[in-house]
This record gives structure tokens, sequence and C-alpha cells, in this order.
């Protein structure tokens, strides 16, 4: 048992407080846990690594409308308990995933206030901390609104965060690296954003905020399982280095809507000393709860391709079908529109992509602007913009489903709402029938705009509940969901595992708009993707582009050719797009080989070097396979990354092919120069590649036959 009682004596915000701490410690007891009650009866838990603070004593609570439940209250009862199991993920980083925490449950009561109860229940894992609100039924509280929630995380010291400013509706922001002191100023500075964003009142930053202390320490900041509950953005004290959490309301400034019995998402606090620890952490995935789909076996990951980047490189594409937009509102028969002759969604160049996909291994095209609706959608004021079951007339569906299943791929549908949830709730069941009828298994939903019940932000609590409105009702049809422009995810794919990516971060698209800063990729994978994995559209060898939709002239992506193959092992995720287009492709078909090549489901992962916002390098094998996948990346400075085999099996000889940078590449100079070269490894093996500026390797394994050997040396 883990949880001892002692006589603590804490000062908190300058009172001093004395009462019965209870005390938890982690499975290897690293990560120690303190919850005590302070003199004016609010609970206040802290937190150390090896002894030493992470979070300091900091005030727990939630401030409804009907009722105060941050101070006046009494312990009624602590219980502890143990769990340890091991469950296998659908599909994900790792085949099986260790669930192992100690839990202290603590139940607050409230004597002045009718014996009103607040249960808080911490798990503490070797990795670091989740705990939340739980408030059973009871006979003085049922209906409340939530008018904050007084969370607090106060740091040590002045810390170096990697975070983007805090937003209700989007997180599509360029990374910022500063000391708390600094980081307001410098978000400003670098603030990089779409247009229709909804800005916290206050000085905000959002999670998963990643946090290197002054000390060396690495600590992240997230939520898990945000179900029936608004997103949680994080209050920054600048002069004090204390961070609150600051939900996202509606527009009428409400933070949500409960009835009991209730528990809210997992506050979540991971910690290590080492930065690749954080990167292998599960513990996100662990405070979810179990998949809920009894037949999992329809979900597949895939690679795809699609009609996409043309739109978005100068190339002249349009997402509409003829320009009648610019003489007057109200279509009502596509039929007898003019085609503006740049519509790319159409049946014969949607063939060429899948005559293409099928040549190279590829499972699917995306095709976007395929339906009714795009003439006039950036206005954002219909009520019904789109229509999921009526295809433009030069798309024709049943002769691209038979064309598709003749070759062996899939179609991924587009449903793009212009941010109008409560229509595309209408049309939900007519728009999945559509797609089973005519041979689509995933589809990929956006919500660019301002949302429409209008009195909603894209993060706010009516809105997280459509999202897993939507991935349920696909369920039912066995539909996978690819979500762009939703809340960031808590991974809620481990209970519903036909959520198969988001993007909800500035992704590769914007390498075509203004570029992603060299190290946007070396931070992504300890913030943004700590919820979930991520579409982010890598596979771009095209990297000096036009800028978005024009023939403007051109700008440049910030990475090396070889350093958007990397990104495939660094950034997993089950569903991955060869971004580019195939006349790329088709201009560099050794490079292309790896994206045919690399898996996107694994048994395993190994972190082998890690440093928030500087580099990353990580092996993995591919599931039910004897095939290892290994992609190392930096940020603008040219490094060596030391990769040792020792996570091969022992006793044999692997071929590698090695994808580098070339001696003389530069991400902006000279970025597609590259080299291939094969070799024979063992698992004592230790290679020393070196990356270019903004630059990576991408390596593939697998083990040799006696003819390779022969006729390969040694790496």
């Amino acid at each position: 048992m883990y949880m001892k009682h002692v006589l603590l004596t804490v000062v908190f915000l300058g009172i001093a407080c004395v009462a019965m701490a209870h005390e938890l410690l982690s499975p290897n007891g690293n990560l120690k846990l303190n919850v005590v009650l302070d003199s004016e009866g609010g609970p206040v838990y802290s937190l150390y690594y090896k002894g030493e603070p992470v979070v300091e004593p900091s005030a727990l609570g939630i401030l409804m409308e009907e009722a105060d439940l941050s101070n006046g209250f009494r312990i009624l009862d602590a219980t502890n308990s143990t769990f340890d199991e091991t469950w296998m993920p659908v599909w994900g980083e790792y085949e099986k995933v260790r669930n192992h925490y100690n839990e202290l449950t603590v139940t607050f009561s409230q004597p002045a206030k009718h014996d009103r109860m607040m249960i808080v229940r911490f798990r503490l894992f070797d990795d670091g901390l989740g705990f939340r609100y739980e408030l059973p039924e009871q006979k003085t509280m049922n209906y409340l609104t939530v008018k904050d929630e007084l969370t607090e995380f106060n740091l040590t010291g002045n810390h170096t965060l990697y975070c983007i400013p805090g937003d209700y509706d989007t997180n599509e922001f360029a990374y910022t690296t500063a000391a708390i002191s600094e980081v307001r100023e410098a978000m400003e500075r670098n603030l990089r954003k779409k247009g229709y964003e909804a800005k916290a009142t206050s000085f905000t930053v959002q999670t998963p905020l990643m946090i290197k202390t002054t000390e060396g320490l690495y600590i992240n900041i997230h939520e898990a399982a945000l179900v029936d509950y608004s997103a949680m953005l994080l209050n920054v004290d600048d002069k004090e280095f204390n961070f609150s959490a600051h939900l996202t309301p509606d527009k009428l400034g409400k933070k949500g809507y409960l009835q009991l019995p209730l528990h809210t998402p997992w506050r979540t606090i991971m910690v290590s000393d080492d930065a690749r620890s954080i990167l292998a952490s599960q513990l996100i995935l662990n405070l979810n709860e179990p998949c809920k789909l009894e037949d999992t076996s329809w979900i597949k990951p895939q690679k795809f391709i699609g009609v996409w980047w043309e739109m978005f490189t100068g190339g002249g594409g349009t997402w509409a079908y003829s320009d009648y937009y610019k003489a007057k509102p109200g279509i009502t028969d596509y039929s007898k529109l003019t085609p503006n002759g740049h519509h790319p969604a159409n049946t014969e160049h949607v063939k060429e992509y899948i005559d293409f996909a099928a040549e190279n291994g590829i499972d699917a095209v995306l095709v976007e602007g395929w339906n009714e609706g795009w003439e006039d959608w950036a206005s954002y004021r219909k009520d019904r913009q789109f229509l999921f079951d009526k295809p433009y007339p030069d798309f024709d569906v049943a002769v691209l489903h038979a064309y598709a299943k003749s070759k062996g791929v899939k179609i991924i549908m587009h449903h793009e709402t212009a941010a109008n949830a409560a229509d595309y709730e209408r049309q939900l069941d007519v728009a999945f029938q559509f797609m089973v009828d005519n041979g689509y298994n995933s589809v990929k939903t956006g919500y660019v705009g301002s949302i429409i019940p209008r009195s909603e932000y894209h993060s706010s609590q009516w809105m997280n509940n459509h999202y897993i409105h939507v991935v349920k009702r696909a369920a039912d049809y066995k539909i996978m969901v690819d979500s762009h422009e939703a809340v960031r995810p808590t991974g809620l794919c481990r209970t519903w595992p036909n959520w198969v990516a988001q993007e909800s971060a500035r992704g590769g698209e914007f390498e075509s708009m203004g570029g992603n800063d060299p190290d946007h990729t070396c931070i992504l994978p300890f913030t943004r993707l700590k919820g979930g994995p991520m579409d982010y559209t890598p596979g771009i060898f095209q990297t000096k582009l036009s800028y978005y939709n024009s023939s403007k002239p051109k700008g440049q992506a910030g990475t090396t050719l070889v350093k958007q193959l990397a990104l495939y092992v660094t950034m997993p995720s089950p569903l991955q797009m060869a971004a580019d287009l195939p006349d790329n492709y088709r201009r560099f078909p050794d490079a292309f080989q790896f994206i045919k090549d690399v898996a996107v489901d694994w048994s395993n992962s190994w972190y082998l070097e890690a440093e928030p916002g500087d580099y990353i390098t990580v092996a993995r094998q591919a599931k039910g396979k004897q095939e290892w996948y290994v992609g190392a990346i930096t940020d603008e400075h040219p490094r060596t990354a030391t990769i040792p085999f020792s996570f091969l099996p022992e006793g044999r000889k692997y071929i590698v092919t090695v994808y580098a940078d070339g001696r003389d590449a530069d991400w902006k100079d000279n970025p597609q120069s590259y080299d291939i070269r094969r070799g024979i490894v063992t698992s004592k093996s230790v290679l020393r590649q070196p990356l270019a500026s903004s630059g990576g390797v991408a390596i593939s394994v697998r083990e040799a036959t006696k003819e390779e050997v022969k006729g390969l040396k040694k790496l």
C-alpha cells in the first residue's frame, strides 16, 4: 500500500495551513503526490519527482453558478488502490500498452453547504499524474452551470515553454519557444494564424503545453478524455510562473452545462528527466476508456494521396465547379452552370490519381471539391452550404466507385461543413449511407469558419460532443474519420479507434501559406501528438512553392526532401498522406520508394534521441512484420544523429536502405539534395548520420538474405 498519513505544514499563497496530508507514490517511487486542505478548507495538491518539487502547492476546485466547490471542505474519506493491466490498441505506436498506476480517491464534503460532496480521483503513473473531479448524485445539487474551473499548476521557476496562443477556435499557430517571463511578447511576434479565430480574453496558452525546467526536467500539461465538457486552455501568470485552467465558453460566457452524476476530463501532468520518456508516454491513452466497438476488423490504417495539394500551390485548381458565385448567389441547378475549366475533382482526373495509387501500392485517394456548395462557401452565412450526397456534374460517383474497386483502391470522402455542425448532424445519416452505397469507408471532415450554432466555438462543450457524435455514428456505418479544424485530441481514439486522425494544428498545408518553421515538427510530437495522431500531410518533395492558390513568387517550405521522408516515422499516424503531386513523385522515384514502403501501424517503438524543438530520432517495427523504420529530424541546426540498432533481434544480419541529406543539402538553398545507400547492420551496429539544416534521415531495415549479405558491405 502506497498511501501514508503524515502531518504536513504547507505555506500556500502566503497562508499557513496545517492539515493531515494524503500521500501517494508512483509504482516506481519516483513521483510523489501530496493532497491537503488549506486553512480555508480548499483542496491543494503538490507533485514531486525524485524528491524535488515539480508542481508546488496548487488549488483544486470548480466554481458553479449554483455552487462554490472550492473551499469549506473537510476530507470525508481517502482510499487508495493499485491497477496493472496490459491492453492491445487497434492501431498505434505499440502493439501492447501497459496501464499501471496507483490511485488515490479523496472525497471532500462541505458541512456548511448541506454536506455537498466532491470527489477528486488521482492516478499516479511512472510517467506522470492524471486527476479529475467527480460529482456523485446528491440531494442538494443536480443541474449545474460551470462558471470557472479553479485548477492550478504552480511551477517552480521561470521555465522554458514550447507553446501556441490559447484560442477558442483553432490550434493552427506557429510555435513559440521562450521563458515564461518572455513568452507573451515572443508569441505576439510569432503570431501566424488563419483568420476566423476567437482569442481568449486573458493571456492564455494551448495544451498540450511542453515545458523544460531550469533544472532540465521535462513537463507536459494536457487533458485526457474530453467528453461533455469544454476544452481547457491555460491562463499564464508570467510573474509568478503559474498556470490555471481556462475553460472555453460559449458566446454567452457559459463554460458548461452539467447534470449529476458527472466527472470532468482528466488533467494530466507528464514528468521525466529524459525527453524521450515524454514522447514514449501512453498516459493520455491509458486515462481514456477502453474501446467501445465489438468489431474493429474494418478499421484499416492506410496511406493515401489526394486531389488536394494542387488547389494550394498556385496550379489554378479550385474546389468549386463553376465561377457562378461571381454573378449572384442562390444556385439551384448545377447542371445548367458553365464549368470554370479548372476543377480538378472531375472523373477523368480522379482516375489518374487512382491509377497512380494502384501502380504504387497506395491504399486510397482523397478527393476534395467533389460535391455541391463550394461556389460561395467562404461566406460562412448559409444554414445549408454543402450537400453530402450531391456530386458536381463532372464527378461520376458510380463510375469512379467501379474504377477504384477494379484497381484495388479506396476513395476517401471529404465532408467540408463550413463549420455548420448543426446542419452536418441533420445530413449525417444520409451522408454516411451515401458513402456505404458507393464504396467509401473513410471520411475527412472539415470545420473551416465560425461555428453554426453561432453561439459555439470550435472547442466549446457542444462542439466537443458533436465531434464524438460524428465518430460514434460513423462507427455504425463502419466508417473511419479524419477530422480537421476540430478540438485538439485527448486520447479518445482509444475508445473510438475509427477516429484515426485529426488535424488540429498547423499542418503541412501551411508550407504553401508562408511555410512552417524548421523546429515546428521537432515540437509537435511533444505537444499536439500527445493527445493522438495527426493528419500532418507529409511527403512534400517540391519544397519551393507558389503561394496559396496563386501564381505569385514562390515560397519556401522549411524542410529538406529527406526530412519529409523522416516525418512518416517521427510523426506516427494510422492515416498518412503522400501529400505532393504525382508528377513530383515521378521526378524522384528512388526517394518515393520510402513512402511506398514505410508502415503506418507499429508493433513497437524506440525513442533513441530527443530534445523538444531541436531533434528527434525514433525507430519503429512494422506491425506483424520483420521490418523496421528509423526517422531522424533536426531543426535549423545541422547535427549528427546517433542511431544504435540495438532494437533489432540479436544474431542476425539486416539490410538497411539509408535515405540521407546530400553533403550540400540545405533546406533553403538545396532542399532536394539527397543520397541513398544500402548496407548491412546487426543489433550491435551504430550509425552516426549527419543531418542538414532542417534535414533528416529515413532508414528502412529488413532481414538480409545470404545473397544480399555477399553483395553488400557493413554500413
